[in-house]
């Protein structure tokens, strides 16, 4: 089987794992965040009314510049921030979707508690 190929079904069976005992409510959602090698992507989803409450990626207009580095993913993690104190939510449940907490998915959880969000 080929590496990246296995990798990949690595991560899915981390994320079936975690994803057992992870749930988000409309009081703590889940704060999913997805990576590629060429964008991040982060939501704020209510498992128990199964919506998305807010989200962020860098292929909306306004941060097409955002690169997946670990800057890039401190700006994402600063801009969920502020859309969840928009949307008067404090506390998330942190959901690094199977990814390792390293580098860029990292950035993403400092950049929200710079902002002022709760794990």
């Amino acid at each position: 089987m080929d590496k990246i190929k296995e990798k990949n079904i690595k991560r899915l069976q981390r994320k079936r794992h975690v994803r057992k005992r992870i749930s988000g409510t409309a009081e703590r959602p889940r704060m999913s965040v997805f990576k590629s090698n060429k964008n991040l992507s982060v939501q704020i989803i209510d498992d128990v009314a199964g919506r998305t409450l807010v989200s962020v990626s860098s292929l909306e207009k306004d941060i097409t510049d955002v690169k997946p580095n670990i800057a890039g993913g401190e700006k994402i993690g600063q801009i969920i921030g502020e859309r969840l104190k928009e949307a008067k939510i404090n506390t998330v449940v942190f959901d690094r979707n199977g990814y390792l907490y390293h580098g860029v998915v990292k950035a993403i959880a400092d950049g929200a508690r710079k902002a002022g969000i709760e794990f």
